[in-house]
C-alpha cells in the first residue's frame, strides 16, 4: 500500500494510545481531587492516573520517533506539526495571561477588596517581600544564558556539529536543573506563606506553574539530548528539537514578563526580605 501513496500526508493508523491518555488524565484529576479533599483510596486512583500518562508519553512519543524515522514526516506533515506546536504555545500564552490578569487586579484595584487586604498591595499581612534583585535576578540571568546555549545548540544542529549540538544541549539542561533549584530554595526562605491573601496566592500560582513549564521543558530537552546521541537528528529533520527549543524560549519570555510584573512592581515599597 505504501508503494501506491501518491500525497504528502501522513494518515495514521488506529490507535490505542489517544484514549489511554484521555482516561489517565481523567484519572490523573479524579486522583487530584480526592487528595484535595482528603477522601480515602485518593493514592490509588492519582497513582493509576501518573503512571497512565507516563506510559502514554512513552508509547505515543515513541510511535512519532519511529514514524519520523520512517520518512512519515514530508515537508507538508512537518509544516503541520510546527502549526500544531505554535498553537499549544499559544494556548500557553493565554495561559499565563490569566494569572497576570489576576495579578493586575489585586494590585491595581486593591480598594475592591478593603475587608481581605487593607485597600493596599502588598496586603498589610505581607511584612516583607523576596528581594527581587538578589536570586530572582539570578535566575533571570540563568534563564537568558540557557536561552543562547540552546540556541548554540540549534545552530550546531543545522551545520552539521553534532558535538555542538551536544554541548549546547548539556548546557541548557544544567541551567534549567539550576533555575529549578534556586526556586526550590527561595520557596523555602520566603517570608510569606502560600495562601492567605492575593499577593501570596497569586505570587506562588504564577511563579509555581512557571517553575512546572521549566522542569517539563528541562524534561524535553533531555530526551533531545539521548536522541541526540541516537543519532535520530539531522540539519533538514529536526522537528522535535525544534518544538523543544520553541517551548524553552517561550519559558524565557514569561519569566521576563514575571520578573517585572510579579518581583520587582508586584512587590514595590514593600519591606525586602
Amino acid at each position: 500500500m505504501a508503494g501506491n501513496v501518491t500525497h504528502d500526508y501522513h494518515i495514521l493508523e488506529p490507535d490505542i494510545w489517544p484514549l489511554i491518555g484521555a482516561a489517565s488524565a481523567l484519572t490523573f484529576t479524579t486522583g487530584m481531587v480526592l487528595m484535595m479533599h482528603e477522601m480515602a483510596s485518593w493514592q490509588i486512583v492519582l497513582g493509576l492516573g501518573v503512571m497512565g500518562l507516563i506510559a502514554t508519553f512513552f508509547s505515543w512519543f515513541g510511535n512519532v520517533v519511529k514514524e519520523a524515522h520512517a520518512g512519515d514526516h514530508t515537508p507538508v506533515v512537518q509544516l503541520h506539526l510546527r502549526y500544531g506546536m505554535i498553537l499549544f504555545i499559544a494556548s500557553e500564552v493565554m495561559f499565563f495571561v490569566g494569572w497576570f490578569w489576576a495579578w493586575f487586579d489585586f494590585a491595581l484595584f486593591p480598594n475592591a477588596l478593603t475587608e481581605v487586604v487593607g485597600g493596599q498591595f502588598p496586603p498589610k499581612a505581607i511584612e516583607a517581600v523576596l528581594d527581587p534583585f538578589a536570586l530572582p535576578l539570578l535566575n533571570t540571568l540563568i534563564l537568558l544564558c540557557s536561552g543562547t546555549t540552546v540556541t548554540w545548540a540549534h545552530h550546531s544542529l543545522i551545520h552539521g556539529d553534532r558535538d555542538g549540538l551536544k554541548k549546547g544541549l548539556w548546557a541548557t539542561i544544567l541551567l534549567g536543573a539550576l533555575f529549578t533549584a534556586i526556586q526550590a530554595y527561595e520557596y523555602s526562605v520566603a517570608p510569606f506563606a502560600f495562601g492567605g491573601n492575593t499577593y501570596s496566592s497569586g505570587f506562588y500560582m504564577a511563579t509555581g506553574f512557571h517553575g512546572f513549564h521549566v522542569l517539563v521543558g528541562t524534561i524535553f530537552l533531555i530526551v533531545c539530548l539521548v536522541r541526540a546521541y541516537k543519532g535520530h537528528f539531522t540539519p533538514r529533520q529536526h522537528f522535535g528539537f525544534e518544538a523543544a527549543a520553541w517551548y524553552w524560549h517561550f519559558v524565557d519570555v514569561v519569566w521576563l514578563f514575571l520578573f517585572i510584573a510579579v518581583y520587582i512592581w508586584g512587590g514595590w515599597g514593600a519591606a525586602v526580605h
